[in-house]
């Protein structure tokens, strides 16, 4: 029978699941898998990053991207720990990935060698499936394990191998059963008496809501039906944000720290909440306690885990919806929709009139202006961790084929110069833009040289405060303390990208920052944009007092609306007050791509 090496077995399985890339960076108790990159160069394309952390955060963001996992690599010893950071966002965030990790050989393992230590144990609380390779012949059904229960339980599986396994010579007989994994779900439809107790709530309410998260991402066509018909305001987790265009005019953005003003205000008014495809861990801060629930997923164990619920439905998310559109009859407006829909169009017309503000240094509005006329319809979008997180939910209308991930429940500074490696190379025809503050950049920057050297076409925008602005906000609107280690000093980010072999431009206005942007769509290759960026915070949701003056001066808030006077109008009864629960962001944490359970 043909012997191959261990290594090159690995490769072989990750080539017939259909697997043609993988991101890490090389080490001596690697060898064997290098030579096995080598042997596969032509199949199997190899992306060196420049720090192992960048690798395992590529690997996480090609899901949440592509619904498809992706693969990284470590040595042993520093390599393996390098990984953990991104392996902790594919658990957080339910991301299915594979993290191949090298050990020393096992003559020289449990005896205080070089790089050594016991793997096992520090993977495990982050792996769904972890496990060691214990001789050489099981290479090829270890790999393909690990493949298959990563996509089953949806988080990072980890095979450890020693480095003598992957030169050890084995049989060629291992066959991976793709087909059958590519089989198309197909989950349950309602049972009709649920349908029928939907039916019953949401004709009885007052003031209902749709609450929704990515478990029902492809279900926007019956989002905005269900909205239209039965005159729902709707509101979103934040990883959600794209199922819906943001344009729709019922739709109110997520909730919580980082959303428009709208929803915040609306949220507590309900007196019925569709809780379709959302598993939000930050779900108690919003809603009336005593609101109604209508709970739509395909996870029994996530049905009344974070409210209340007095109507589960245990089906696709989908198919509910439009099982309660068929079923329902159509509602007239309620006070709280005629409210939420007036409440949204003054903040989006005190949002629209910083446009064009000539204020130095430069309001994030004229920034996402050109962002939001100059990207491509399918552009892809990789968003760090910060105030960027606030802006992109508030000021980028996403639409037609345009896609965007960000760390969502473990949040890690420094995710999107490794998340854009990852749209690069999935998506290599497309546009790829690198949305982050100077404080997360400054994280991840290295990864320019690995944009550089794959000439990726992928444009760095650097929004430079000179503050870790989400951590400012917090010590002095919450804990109202002396800012304390959260100023950065500025820095020049085009010199730092030209000396990576990338090209950079520092921009201080709208004029500026779009011919900057207009250069980068006639060149090749990557480019960084340093914006110097005001130094005032987003507009704060949590406090939202407009009956403060003092807190209207700070924001330039004139123009904006309390809810308490849209509530008056239309006549909210029992209008509380908007909520201030504080959160950094409020997101999904369950995957499934074409459910109701939350995903990514």
């Amino acid at each position: 029978m043909t012997k191959i090496n261990g290594a090159d077995a690995m490769l072989q399985v990750l080539y017939d699941w259909h697997i043609d890339h993988i991101f890490g960076f090389p080490g001596g108790s690697f060898d064997s898998g290098m030579n096995a990159i080598h042997n596969f160069k032509g199949k199997i394309k190899y992306i060196e990053v420049r720090h192992e952390e960048a690798a395992a955060l590529a690997a996480s963001a090609e899901y949440k991207f592509t619904g498809k996992l992706g693969v990284c690599f470590g040595s042993a010893g520093p390599g393996a720990v390098h990984l953990m950071n991104g392996l902790y966002d594919a658990k957080y965030d339910k991301t299915p990935m594979v993290a191949i990790v090298a050990n020393v050989p096992t003559s020289r393992q449990d005896v205080d060698f070089f790089q050594a230590f016991d793997e096992k144990p520090w993977f495990d609380p982050v792996a769904v499936w972890d496990h060691q390779i214990k001789r050489a012949d099981q290479i090829p059904s270890m790999m393909d394990e690990a493949i298959r229960q990563a996509y089953a339980k949806k988080g990072p599986a980890v095979l450890i191998l020693p480095k003598d396994f992957g030169w050890d010579k084995i049989n060629d007989n291992f066959r991976v059963n793709y087909n059958a994994h590519a089989a198309s779900p197909n989950y349950a439809a309602p049972k009709k008496e649920s349908v029928d107790a939907a039916v019953k709530l949401l004709k009885e309410a007052k003031n209902p809501v749709v609450y929704f998260g990515i478990g029902v991402k492809g279900a926007g066509k019956e989002l905005k039906e269900f909205a239209e018909k039965f005159k729902t305001p709707l509101m979103s987790s934040v990883l959600a944000k794209g199922i819906v265009e943001d344009k729709f005019p019922a739709y109110m953005g997520s909730i919580g720290r980082v959303a428009p003003k709208p929803s915040d205000d609306i949220q507590t008014h309900a007196d019925l909440v569709v809780w379709v495809g959302n598993n939000s861990p930050f779900s108690l801060f919003f809603f009336n306690p005593k609101a109604k629930v209508i709970q739509i997923d395909v996870d029994s164990e996530k049905l009344g885990k974070r409210h209340a619920v007095d109507v589960p439905i245990l089906a696709d998310g989908k198919k509910t919806l439009q099982a309660i559109i068929d079923a329902g009859e159509e509602r007239s407006e309620s006070p709280l929709y005629k409210a939420a829909m007036a409440d949204r169009e003054n903040w989006d017309s005190w949002e629209a009139s910083f446009v064009d503000s000539d204020q130095t240094p430069v309001r994030p509005e004229p920034i996402f202006d050109v962002i939001n006329k100059e990207a491509d319809d399918n552009a892809v979008f990789a968003v760090d961790v910060g105030n960027i997180n606030i802006d992109f939910q508030r000021l980028m209308n996403l639409h037609g084929d345009q896609r965007w991930a960000t760390s969502g429940l473990y949040a890690t500074m420094g995710f999107g110069a490794p998340a854009s490696l990852a749209a690069a190379t999935v998506y290599p025809d497309r546009e790829v833009w690198n949305l982050a503050g100077d404080g997360a950049f400054a994280m991840m920057n290295q990864e320019l040289l690995t944009q550089a050297r794959y000439h990726m076409h992928v444009l760095n925008v650097v929004f430079t405060n000179e503050t870790l602005g989400f951590i400012q906000a917090e010590q002095e609107d919450e804990s109202h303390q002396p800012l304390s280690g959260v100023i950065i000093p500025d820095n020049d980010w085009s010199k730092v990208a030209e000396g990576m072999n990338v090209k950079g431009v520092v921009v201080r206005n709208k004029k500026e920052f779009e011919d900057a942007v207009k250069e980068f769509k006639n060149m090749d290759g990557p480019m960084l944009i340093d914006v110097k960026l005001t130094h005032a915070m987003p507009y704060s949701t949590e406090l939202n007092t407009l009956d403060d003056p003092a807190f209207v001066k700070k924001y330039q808030a004139e123009a904006l609306k309390p809810f308490s006077y849209f509530a008056k109008k239309y006549g909210v009864e029992d209008a509380a007050p908007a909520s201030s629960a504080s959160q950094d962001a409020e997101v999904d944490s369950e995957p499934d791509t074409t459910s109701g359970a939350s995903q990514h």
